[in-house]
């Protein structure tokens, strides 16, 4: 059993309500159970409840065994001086306030029905893929529903984190901070974080400046990854290493230590030569991104705003000194998806919260027009019979397994509380 279980049986009542004894033999009525506000310090505040013929209101903590308030060392933390009951499920030990007076005990094993343990142990016995998975098809359609919509914007809620940590490290430059989510997503999941470290170790402004010449660009993002050392026969390779040190020297700039890039397991689209060469040519087709990108409503202009391509020289080449057959290397729609997906429906969200907007329902109308992701999560959702039909479901089922089914936390899941009702 785990405490959470315990917070859902006080939270919701889940118990014998009538006739409760403490552990001292005086008679308990909850008028109110507290509000749960997950925070440090006791897990309910502000209870009203009655002992004996004493009104109370303070805090109420739930432990498994009463010894864990001591294991937990409470009695060391004035932020527990006010609790005014202690729910536990075995009590093994009584416990004292500082002024030795014995903090009263509601042993809720006592008053808890058959019926709902067994629920509970239904739910988390299983050894399955997800706790769940026999029963998930079951639930109501609303309920699942607001729970989509829930997940979804929590995931958003995440993402944003590392958005604000950006514009602190940018200035509060919003165009900065897209480079570096930009550059991350061209480097997929293999390349993301030299990709990134590349974006954080150009100032954008220098960017700004160069982005009227791509051939300046490309000589800039792939001198910085190490593209460009070593010497080969290749002109233009030696031509973007003139540009990059006289670029260096010109900006007074270091060259800095970044993880080397990877090819390996890389279809030949996806080599970052193709990618770095299209974040480039995206620059320097569109000098102001983000005021373009930040108003964006429908996947369609998306894909008509970038609908860029690599350089010349990368029409025939994967890698310098190595041609290869004539393609024309654009952004695939399934890749300016992930674009979607990863960058501009964070990006739009930070921004509308720090400006004080509400576009929850448009982002939603925006990432259903994209399609699913393809991955083994999304894969096994599929197999149990929980199919996505959009990239809307498939991020709330990656939120739904990352963040609750792999903690168990199923207490915490509207799903999972739906399930212990019925």
């Amino acid at each position: 059993m785990k405490e959470d279980f315990l917070h859902y049986l006080w939270r919701f009542k889940k118990f014998n309500t009538l006739d409760l004894k403490s552990a001292q033999n005086e008679s308990i009525t909850i008028i109110k159970t507290g509000d749960y506000l997950e925070l440090a310090g006791p897990d309910f505040f502000n209870a009203h409840i009655k002992i004996g013929d004493q009104k109370w209101a303070g805090n109420v903590e739930i432990h498994l065994k009463s010894s864990d308030w001591y294991l937990h060392n409470h009695e060391k933390d004035p932020a527990y001086e006010n609790v005014i009951l202690h729910v536990v499920w075995e009590n093994d030990t009584p416990i004292f306030r500082e002024n030795n007076i014995e903090i009263p005990v509601l042993v809720l094993k006592d008053y808890v029905e058959k019926e709902v343990l067994n629920n509970y142990n239904a739910l988390l016995s299983p050894k399955t893929w997800i706790s769940c998975e026999r029963q998930i098809k079951e639930i109501d359609d609303f309920v699942f529903k607001n729970w989509q919509e829930r997940l979804f914007f929590e995931r958003l809620e995440r993402k944003s984190k590392f958005i604000y940590e950006l514009l602190e490290e940018t200035n509060q430059d919003w165009e900065a901070v897209l480079f570096c989510l930009l550059a991350k997503n061209f480097g997929l999941n293999t390349n993301g974080l030299s990709f990134m470290q590349m974006s954080k170790s150009i100032p954008f402004t220098i960017i700004r400046k160069e982005s009227f010449e791509v051939e300046n660009l490309e000589s800039l993002i792939f001198g910085t990854l190490g593209l460009l050392d070593g010497e080969k026969e290749d002109v233009y390779f030696k031509d973007l290493k003139f540009r990059y040190f006289y670029l260096l020297h010109k900006y007074q700039l270091e060259k800095p230590f970044i993880n080397p890039v990877q090819f390996f397991k890389h279809r030949p689209d996806n080599f970052p030569t193709i990618r770095l060469s299209q974040l480039a040519n995206l620059y320097s087709t569109h000098q102001n991104l983000f005021s373009k990108i930040i108003d964006l409503k429908m996947a369609k202009s998306v894909y008509e705003l970038m609908n860029v391509s690599a350089s010349s020289y990368w029409q025939n080449h994967y890698q310098f000194d190595k041609e290869s057959p004539k393609k024309a290397k654009m952004l695939s729609k399934s890749f300016l998806d992930l674009v979607i997906i990863n960058t501009i429906i964070p990006i739009q969200f930070a921004y509308s919260n720090i400006m004080g907007d509400s576009v929850s329902e448009d982002l939603i109308d925006f990432i259903k027009e994209v399609a699913p992701e393809k991955n083994a999560i999304i894969d096994k959702f599929d197999f149990i019979g929980i199919k996505s039909k959009n990239a809307f479901e498939s991020q709330t089922f990656l939120e739904l397994k990352n963040e609750y089914c792999n903690h168990k936390a199923c207490l915490k899941c509207a799903i999972g509380m739906e399930l212990l009702k019925n």
